[in-house]
């Protein structure tokens, strides 16, 4: 069985745009004044931008197991907003593992 960060590097892969739209998000909360903010609600407002407000036949879904990953690596991306999400150490961290993102698309 694969542990949650492959899967999560095997989607964003595959789902390029989704990250695109992470970061969309990201950043208008971030130039709204905000120290920190959700990628939960980051999350809704991307289920919300597909479902309701686009006409798209994309067919993609959001794993919530995916949050973590797209908040660390936005984080890793933009170091001047390295504490913007709160985030709880992983397991993989604490044992000296860490994630390594090949392409930020």
């Amino acid at each position: 069985m694969k542990d949650h960060e492959a899967l999560f590097l095997e989607y964003h892969a595959e789902n390029p745009h989704v990250y695109e739209l992470f970061k969309k998000y990201c950043s208008a909360a971030f130039q709204s004044g905000r120290k920190h903010y959700s990628a939960y609600a980051i999350f809704e407002r991307i289920r919300w931008h597909h479902d309701i407000e686009t006409k798209c036949e994309l067919g993609f879904k959001l794993n919530n197991n995916h949050r973590p990953f797209y908040a660390r690596m936005y984080q890793m991306q933009f170091p001047n907003r390295a504490n913007f999400f709160r985030t709880r150490t992983q397991r993989s961290e604490r044992v000296g593992h860490q994630m390594e993102f090949v392409s930020w698309h």
